[in-house]
């Protein structure tokens, strides 16, 4: 059986006061329509398209690549927003299509799956994803007829008994796709909006005779979209939570969540443990055993078991085991850090890979660099990889000893064993088990304090 999904994310949503579409407005660090997207592909949904309008260049941009755009040029309501998407409706060859809301993100893959079971099984024309409300003001109360749907009246139409109906219409549809589109030819815009509303095809298909039902959703998010800011803040919110309570479940440790924001494709290692202000985004990947923070930032990293990462930042880059850092470190990305590696205060690593047991204890920068087992840096040791023009490597051998103050200019080789005096800049390669002394020669002015201070 094929299925369709159509998203519709159209909106300009003026009340987020943002430049970009209201379906590309972040949730956890990604667009409410990447959400939306993730949900189908998870249900299984054969083919997904998507109805952009406001600004769709910047959708099509970022998602035109891996799903068909279809544009709404005049938005005329969400039933003119499903038209726009006819053609791809009848070339697909689905026997159902689903609707959705691009600035809907809680809705899950589980909810379209199992409406979709009851859909096929009860053979219904159309089925409404519903969620039941302990405050329902607002929203669309659903009327029903036992197991069928009979209306969906809206809050300033609705009788006080109708009211008092805390089923509420989540925006979502399953359809058999054939008797979407028939509904479609149907739908007429002669209301006060003179808009085309997606709601008045189950009136239209129950005039024909067809079969309307309703799933009522095991939980009530599925129904939450965000119109302004602070709309947005509460889905973040609630993501967030249901974030934390899942690795919660999987044994991750939290001392508390002040600050803890985790993404949702975040993977963490039972017993972990997360401390606050702790930021974890992207394809990021926690092995066991680990504490992270507090007050760190790891961006689309991989982290090995028993690691410790305390007030530092990673970005693309991967920390082999027992890996120990921080505070104050800034992992740049494309950078490797073998296991044992501690590294201090006030350290950036760029682009470069670190040996076994290898030590940087303090206000160090290793750049473009390829740096063996159980070396020791000193403080303030620069690998000066940039020389203005282009971007050269640094090696340094395994058991070398980089004294404090040492500048290393890019490119140049210290081998195995090999030490450099502190304070020395080493512009050519020093032999394996050699010690580089680079320094000017010192000068002493007698009494030169004086006479500056006379003047």
């Amino acid at each position: 059986m094929k299925t369709n999904a159509v998203i519709l994310a159209a909106g300009e949503g003026k009340r987020m006061k943002s430049d970009k579409p209201k379906a590309l407005c972040e949730v956890l660090f990604k667009p409410m329509l990447s959400w939306v997207l993730s949900a189908c592909e998870g249900a299984g949904i054969d083919k997904t398209c998507i109805v952009a309008g406001y600004h769709a260049e910047m959708i099509q941009e970022r998602f035109g690549a891996d799903y068909p755009v279809c544009l709404q040029t005049q938005r005329l309501g969400t039933g003119h927003a499903a038209m726009m998407a006819r053609d791809f409706l009848q070339q697909g060859g689905a026997e159902h299509t689903i609707v959705l809301y691009g600035d809907a993100p809680l809705i899950d893959a589980q909810t379209i799956r199992d409406a979709l079971a009851q859909h096929v099984e009860c053979g219904n024309a159309v089925t409404v994803i519903s969620a039941e409300l302990d405050d329902p003001y607002g929203y669309g109360r659903i009327i029903r007829t036992g197991a069928e749907i009979d209306r969906i009246v809206e809050q300033k139409d609705a009788s006080e008994e109708e009211r008092a109906v805390h089923e509420v219409n989540s925006g979502v549809y399953w359809f058999r796709t054939a008797d979407l589109l028939r509904a479609l030819d149907c739908l007429r815009c002669d209301n006060a909006q003179g808009e085309y509303y997606l709601t008045d095809t189950i009136a239209i298909l129950k005039g024909m005779g067809l079969r309307a039902g309703v799933f009522r959703a095991a939980g009530s998010d599925v129904i939450l979209g965000a119109n302004d800011r602070k709309g947005l803040l509460e889905l973040n919110e609630i993501a967030r939570r249901r974030v934390i309570e899942r690795h919660l479940n999987n044994g991750v440790e939290f001392l508390g969540t002040d600050g803890v924001i985790i993404g949702r494709d975040v993977e963490i290692g039972a017993g972990t443990t997360i401390l606050p202000g702790t930021i974890l985004r992207g394809k990021t990947v926690v092995g066991k055993d680990c504490v992270l923070g507090p007050n760190s930032l790891v961006e689309d990293a991989e982290i090995g078991d028993g690691c410790i990462v305390n007030a530092s930042q990673i970005y693309q880059s991967k920390l082999h085991n027992d890996v120990k850092m921080g505070p104050f470190v800034h992992i740049r990305p494309n950078s490797e850090l073998c296991d044992n590696v501690k590294i201090g205060d006030f350290v950036e690593v760029k682009n470069s890979v670190v040996g076994e047991r290898t030590a940087i204890a303090h206000l160090t920068y290793v750049g473009d660099s390829d740096v063996g087992k159980h070396v020791n840096f000193g403080c303030g040791v620069v690998t000066v990889n940039y020389d203005g023009a282009k971007k050269s490597r640094t090696v340094i051998g395994d058991e070398a000893f980089i004294g404090c103050n040492t500048n290393l200019v890019a490119p140049v080789k210290v081998g195995d064993g090999a030490y450099t005096a502190a304070g020395s800049t080493i512009t050519k390669n020093v032999p394996d088990h050699a010690l580089a002394i680079e320094r000017g020669e010192m000068r002493i002015k007698e009494g030169y304090a004086l006479r500056k201070l006379k003047r």
